[in-house]
């Protein structure tokens, strides 16, 4: 008997813990019937019926208490088209593999123009007159 009641007191406190957070963290514009100190109070001195009071009377419902179920079919999740996640849209996998595409294309015209020049540059000094037909064509 005696477990049962130390088992009672602990419920009663964690009950009355977790009314006085909500009640401190609640908005102003959220708390009903009464001033947020009253309801402090009110929760400290008596912790169960306090406590009871407040998560039924002191604060209006959250906006996910009407929603129903989260997996029922008139949850709004079930509505709305699921978030996809990059590596999972083939829209965003196209756009990564057509910058990377560019971004090589890039590359490789900078290096054929440094080539260009290096090649040309080795001509002069070797006193040839740069010739475009030897050139390789790409």
């Amino acid at each position: 008997m005696a477990r049962l009641g130390v088992l009672l007191f602990l419920v009663q406190i964690v009950l009355a813990v977790c009314a006085l957070i909500s009640c401190l963290s609640a908005e102003e514009g959220k708390i009903r019937a009464l001033p947020r100190i009253a309801w402090v109070l009110i929760i400290l001195f008596f912790p169960l019926v306090g406590s009871i009071a407040w998560f039924i009377v002191g604060r209006e419902p959250s906006s996910g208490a009407s929603k129903g179920w989260p997996g029922g079919s008139s949850s709004p999740e079930r509505q709305r088209p699921r978030p996809v996640a990059p590596d999972d849209d083939p829209e965003f996998l196209r756009s990564v593999q057509d910058r990377a595409k560019q971004q090589d294309q890039e590359l490789f015209r900078r290096w054929e123009e440094d080539l260009r020049r290096r090649e040309d540059d080795l001509r002069r000094r070797d006193g040839d007159p740069p010739r475009e037909g030897d050139r390789p064509e790409v």
